[in-house]
């Protein structure tokens, strides 16, 4: 049971509640407020929670402690303390001159009643006129890596907001506070960070506006602080972008974030920017230039050896970049080539990172239908419905769409009939 908790995934506790201690699945549901056969479904394996509302509430209903879930010590761990007299994190207090705590800021805003704090480093956030140390931007880098692990499991549409607000404090001390030149450059450099941080959220959320406006921030911070891995990185986020559009200037600026990087950047950052130059190529339909990008990437990952990466590339592996072969030539046409690349990948992903399974599962349906293997398609389409569910991300459903239209073509069929009736529920 800890270890499905720990894992988040629901469907394991709720069998377990059942099977060890005669909890029905409809007492679950009512507890829960989640439909009986959800929570069936969950429990035969079928989809994930990962809404943070969701799992603040059943948290609450089946009285899992908040530190078990990454969330903050539940109101009901200790009923005898108001609301009002609830501590606040250690990051989320800072003394003033005169020796008063202040709130400084929710650590979540996202919903008024919760906020994810365990299990990030103690932070106090320097005020105003205060000397900051050589040591506070190292502290602040490990707090960000530390939340860049919400994006395993929750939506942009739920961490938007957290990283902002971490971007928007940052900006606060470079402001405010008095620091050497050194230690100014490296504040630039997490600031650039967590402006990608909180780009990739607004993305994932829906909010291209937003996510391309902190993209070209990071790009200016990053420049400043002299970090050219950063720099690179914040282009190569705006390539993605561009690439809905002009797909020429996507080529062009996924190249520059190659070069800005340079040659000897860490091995991983250079992995992670060929991928996304051979995302582009095969957004355009270039299909030699895809193959040189993608055997560049790998090349960069055999040079890895154990040898220290930066936290915001420890995600690019191979599977990442198997997974990455895949998309890409899904994009091209190429079902043989794509489709046992993401079958192979997709068979080592977990459920939990709901998400991005369900993203890479319309792929491989769309390399099925591609092959002409519509139940095939159904099927994948199907789990990428189910395993969306409840995800605060505007992407799966976006990228499931054209599938989806393409699938309607053959409605005839009882397999896509069914998924075409559940798209619509």
């Amino acid at each position: 049971m800890s270890a499905a908790i720990a894992a988040h995934d629901f469907g394991e506790v709720f069998r377990l509640a059942r099977s060890e201690a005669g909890i029905s699945y409809s007492k679950i549901a009512a507890e829960c407020a989640i439909k009986p056969e959800r929570v069936g479904a969950l429990a035969r394996g079928l989809g994930s929670v990962t809404t943070f509302e969701k799992i603040a509430h059943i948290a609450d209903a089946l009285r899992i402690p908040g530190a078990s879930l990454g969330l903050a010590p539940r109101e009901w761990e200790n009923p005898d303390t108001p609301r009002s007299e609830l501590p606040l994190p250690a990051h989320a207090t800072a003394t003033h001159k005169d020796g008063e705590k202040v709130r400084r800021r929710e650590f979540i805003k996202a919903t008024a009643t919760t906020s994810l704090a365990v299990g990030i480093p103690d932070l106090t956030r320097p005020v105003t006129g205060r000397r900051v140390g050589e040591e506070f931007p190292q502290r602040l880098r490990e707090r960000t890596a530390r939340l860049r692990r919400l994006d395993d499991v929750l939506g942009g549409g739920d961490t938007y907001r957290v990283y902002l607000g971490e971007y928007q404090a940052t900006k606060a001390v470079l402001r405010d506070c008095t620091y050497t030149e050194k230690t100014g450059k490296a504040l630039l450099s997490v600031l650039a960070e967590q402006a990608q941080q909180a780009g990739w959220a607004a993305f994932d959320g829906g909010r291209h506006h937003d996510a391309t406006s902190l993209y070209e921030d990071s790009h200016t911070a990053a420049v400043d602080a002299e970090d050219t891995a950063l720099a690179g990185n914040a282009l190569a986020f705006l390539a993605y972008q561009a690439m809905n559009g002009d797909q020429a200037a996507g080529i062009q600026i996924a190249a520059r974030s190659c070069a800005t990087a340079g040659r000897h950047a860490a091995s991983g950052v250079r992995a992670l920017l060929q991928e996304r130059l051979a995302w582009a190529y095969a957004v355009a339909g270039l299909p030699a230039e895809t193959e040189r990008a993608l055997s560049a990437a790998e090349s960069a990952l055999d040079e890895i050896n154990g040898a220290p990466q930066p936290d915001w590339v420890t995600w690019v592996d191979r599977n990442e970049l198997q997974i990455m072969s895949g998309r890409c030539w899904t994009e091209l046409r190429r079902p043989l080539r794509a489709v046992p690349l993401l079958e192979s990948a997709l068979a080592r992903y977990a459920d939990t990172h709901a998400r991005d399974k369900s993203l890479y599962l319309s792929w491989l349906a769309d390399s099925y239908l591609t092959a002409g293997e519509v139940e095939q398609s159904a099927g994948a389409v199907s789990r990428a419905l189910d395993l969306s569910t409840g995800v605060a991300s505007v992407r799966p459903r976006q990228r499931l769409a054209p599938v989806l239209a393409r699938l309607s073509l053959h409605r005839q069929l009882p397999e896509v009939a069914d998924v075409l009736e559940k798209a619509r529920a």
